[in-house]
């Protein structure tokens, strides 16, 4: 009389009834090294001599091995176009419009950077002097995309409220939201950002995140409507660049929307190494414009992104610890 089984989930045909020893023994299995469930209940060692196999059952054995996994194949990287809300850019640097002195100065250094996005802020008109300059005077919106921001905003009550008057004045959905946590720090508080971001998400927005360095507080931003998830790199306006690698690659490794370092960017070394940990694009606001030379300094950013995301694509080398010969030893004279 045949049994048929399911052991280790596959179907198995056994010729006679046996015990759980028989088939451990029939199977070349020492009993002191494995563990048997039977239907979903642990067999106790003591008993598999006793517990005989019937028709249907289904038979778990494990025993321990070493943990991991088996390498992983490299796959080629794919250079994908820069999108944002539908629309494709080719530069993947993002200048801000703040800190500068002059609007003369943050044009020429938008120029040098080849930016298509700049940040904007959101301020009461001067009603005592009309005739001050303003930025589209010197930046034209038509043939450089606004990025209308929240900063200063405390509250998701705030940003909402600034971003709709945004939109009201210039026709704007594509936005980047930060809502801070306290002056000092200008740390995002990600409770309110969260809230924030699912009202305008609903509003019709198309919201870019100002972020904390989180990932599992980013996946969550995505899953409410983020198009673009922004991770600061350190402070706002620290100019000390990447604090955690580690973090941001694994934002990126898990995000379905682009990844853009923001604040803390201080340097054209920093933008690199943002692009080459594989960000989509860097923002840099008081690292062009504090520079001695902001507009050097903006090409320099250009040139820093470029070389980053082409580093990527590239894939560098695997670190060693100790050195490795350019040239083969074999066959020296």
């Amino acid at each position: 009389m045949t049994v048929e089984i399911t052991l280790n989930g596959e179907m198995r045909r056994l010729d006679q009834p046996v015990s759980v020893r028989g088939l451990l023994e029939s199977l070349g299995l020492d009993p002191a090294k494995i563990a048997v469930e039977r239907n979903l209940e642990i067999v106790p060692r003591s008993t598999y001599g006793e517990v005989a196999l019937a028709q249907g059952d289904r038979l778990e054995i494990v025993h321990f091995i070493g943990g991991g996994n088996a390498p992983v194949v490299d796959v080629p990287r794919e250079d994908k176009p820069f999108m944002l809300a539908g629309k494709t850019y080719r530069s993947r640097l993002i200048i801000g419009t703040g800190k500068y002195k002059s609007y003369a100065e943050n044009a020429a250094a938008l120029e040098a950077s080849g930016a298509e996005i700049v940040t904007v802020a959101v301020r009461r008109v001067n009603l005592t002097d009309p005739s001050q300059p303003k930025l589209v005077d010197f930046i034209d919106p038509k043939k450089v995309t606004y990025l209308p921001n929240t900063a200063g905003c405390f509250t998701g009550e705030d940003a909402v409220r600034t971003l709709r008057l945004a939109r009201e004045a210039g026709g704007w959905s594509l936005v980047k939201l930060e809502v801070l946590g306290e002056k000092k720090l200008l740390y995002p508080d990600m409770i309110e950002t969260l809230r924030a971001t699912e009202m305008l998400s609903k509003d019709g927005f198309e919201v870019m995140v100002y972020c904390s360095d989180d990932p599992l507080m980013a996946k969550r931003l995505e899953d409410v409507g983020a198009v673009a998830i922004m991770p600061l790199a350190s402070p706002i306006g620290s100019g000390m660049g990447i604090q955690s690698t580690v973090n941001i690659r694994m934002i990126i490794e898990d995000s379905k929307v682009p990844v853009i370092v923001d604040a803390g960017i201080g340097t054209a070394s920093d933008a690199a190494v943002a692009m080459e940990l594989g960000c989509d694009a860097v923002i840099s606001n008081t690292g062009i414009a504090h520079a001695k030379d902001p507009v050097k300094m903006a090409a320099a950013m250009k040139l820093a992104v470029e070389a980053g995301r082409l580093a990527w694509l590239a894939g560098r080398m695997p670190k060693k610890a100790y050195a490795d010969p350019s040239s083969p030893l074999t066959g020296m004279i």
